[in-house]
C-alpha cells in the first residue's frame, strides 16, 4: 500500500506542479520577455519559483493519492478482505501515517531551506535585471518610460547595434521640456556610465513659462542615460526568505527590518512547522474519511466528498486563526490549531470505522405453548 501511495503521489505532484507552474510561467514570460530579457532569464526565474510551487501542492497531492489508492482498494474489495482476516482500521492506517511522515519531511526541507533560499535569490535577480540597460531601453517600436518624466522610442535596431529614428523626451525640469530626435544613435559605455550618442538630429526646447519653442540642429550629441536606469540596492529583507532560527530568536529585530508586526514574523516561522504537520493530517483525513463508509457496490463517492469537506474545514480553521496571531504574538500556538482539529477528526473517524454501526435486532417474542 505504501508503494502504491508513493507512485500515485509522484503522479499527482507532477500534474499539480505543472498546472501551477504553467500559470506562473505565463505571467513571467509576458513580463520578462516583453521587457527584453532572454529565454535563459525566463528559465532561471521559473526554476527559482518552483520550490514555492511544490510546497503549495504537496498537501493536495498527498491527499489525492491517498483517496485514489483507498478508493481503488475499496472498489476491488481488498480492504474488505484484509479487514475480514483481522486488520483493523488503526492497523491499515499505519502505511498512510508513514506516507504522511515522508511527505512531511519533504515539506520541512522545502519550508525551512529551499523556499527561503530560492525566494531570496529570486529577489536578488529581480533587482539585478531591473538595472539592465538593454532590457529597459532597447525595444523596437515601443514608447518606453524608463523613469518619471522621460519617454524613449526607437523605430528599428539593426544587427550591428545601430538605433534608427530615435526620440527622447525629457520633462524632468520644471517649466522646461526638451525633445531630442535623431536619424541614428548608438548606445555606448565608458567609465562614467552609459551614454546615448545621437547623430544627425534636432533638439527642441519648450519653455512652458512663456510658451516659446527653440530648436537646435546637431551633427552629433551625447546624452547621459545613466540617470534613467534604477540602480540595484539591497533593500529590506522579507520574512519569507529569512531563516527560521532568526525569525524565532530575533523576532523584534526582524519585524523592524521587514516593516512587519511581530505577530506576522512568528506566524511565518511557525507556519514552516505547521506545513509538514498538515501534510500528515491531509493524508490521514483522506484515508479515514473513506474508511467510515465501509464496502458498498455503489462506491464511496459520498465519503470522498465528505473527506474533501473535512479538509476544507481544516483550511477554514487555518484562515480563522490568522488575524488573531498577527495581532497578538503571544497567540502563536493558535497556528497549530488546524492540525489539532485535523488529528481530532482522524481519531474520531478511525474510531467510528473500527466500531461500525449495527442496527439492533428485535428480540423474538417467545410465546408459551400450553400442553
Amino acid at each position: 500500500m505504501l508503494s502504491q501511495l508513493m507512485v500515485l503521489f509522484g503522479f499527482f505532484s507532477l500534474v499539480l506542479v505543472s498546472v501551477y507552474w504553467v500559470n506562473r510561467a505565463v505571467v513571467l514570460f509576458d513580463r520578462l520577455i516583453a521587457d527584453g530579457h532572454s529565454a535563459g532569464v525566463f528559465l532561471e526565474f521559473s526554476a527559482l519559483s518552483l520550490p514555492s510551487v511544490i510546497a503549495l501542492v504537496l498537501p493536495m497531492a498527498g491527499f489525492a493519492s491517498v483517496v485514489y489508492v483507498t478508493n481503488r482498494l475499496s472498489g476491488e474489495s481488498e480492504l474488505t478482505v484484509v479487514q475480514s482476516v483481522g486488520f483493523s482500521p488503526w492497523r491499515l492506517a499505519r502505511p498512510v501515517l508513514v506516507f504522511g511522515l515522508i511527505i512531511g519531511a519533504m515539506m520541512a526541507m522545502l519550508t525551512h531551506v529551499l523556499v527561503p533560499a530560492s525566494l531570496e535569490q529570486l529577489k536578488l535577480r529581480e533587482r539585478e535585471i531591473s538595472s539592465s540597460l538593454s532590457a529597459r531601453l532597447l525595444r523596437e517600436g515601443t514608447f518606453l518610460h524608463p523613469t518619471k518624466g522621460v519617454t524613449f522610442y526607437i523605430r528599428d535596431i539593426t544587427e550591428t547595434g545601430e538605433l534608427r529614428d530615435v526620440l527622447l523626451s525629457d520633462r524632468r525640469q520644471d517649466g522646461r521640456e526638451i525633445t531630442y530626435t535623431a536619424e541614428t544613435a548608438y548606445l555606448l559605455r565608458d567609465d562614467a556610465g552609459p551614454k546615448l550618442a545621437m547623430l544627425s538630429g534636432m533638439a527642441q526646447t519648450l519653455d512652458l513659462a512663456n510658451n516659446r519653442l527653440s530648436t537646435t540642429n546637431f551633427a552629433d550629441l551625447t546624452y547621459d542615460v545613466s540617470g534613467l536606469i534604477a540602480q540595484s540596492s539591497r533593500g529590506r529583507r522579507k520574512v519569507e526568505y529569512i531563516p527560521t532560527l532568526e525569525l524565532l530568536t530575533q523576532t523584534e529585530a526582524v519585524a523592524l527590518e521587514a516593516n512587519d508586526k511581530p505577530g506576522e514574523v512568528l506566524e511565518e516561522a511557525h507556519l514552516r512547522f505547521q506545513g509538514p504537520i498538515l501534510c500528515v493530517v491531509a493524508a490521514l483525513i483522506g484515508f479515514s474519511g473513506l474508511m467510515v463508509g465501509g464496502y458498498s457496490r455503489f462506491g464511496v463517492t459520498r465519503q470522498i466528498i465528505g473527506a474533501i469537506f473535512l479538509l476544507v474545514l481544516v483550511k477554514m480553521v487555518e484562515s480563522a486563526v490568522t488575524d488573531p496571531v498577527r495581532g497578538d504574538p503571544a497567540l502563536w500556538p493558535l497556528v497549530y490549531l488546524p492540525s489539532l482539529v485535523g488529528f481530532g477528526i482522524v481519531l474520531t473517524l478511525l474510531w467510528r470505522a473500527a466500531r461500525p454501526y449495527r442496527p439492533r435486532r428485535r428480540s423474538a417474542q417467545v410465546q408459551a405453548v400450553t400442553p
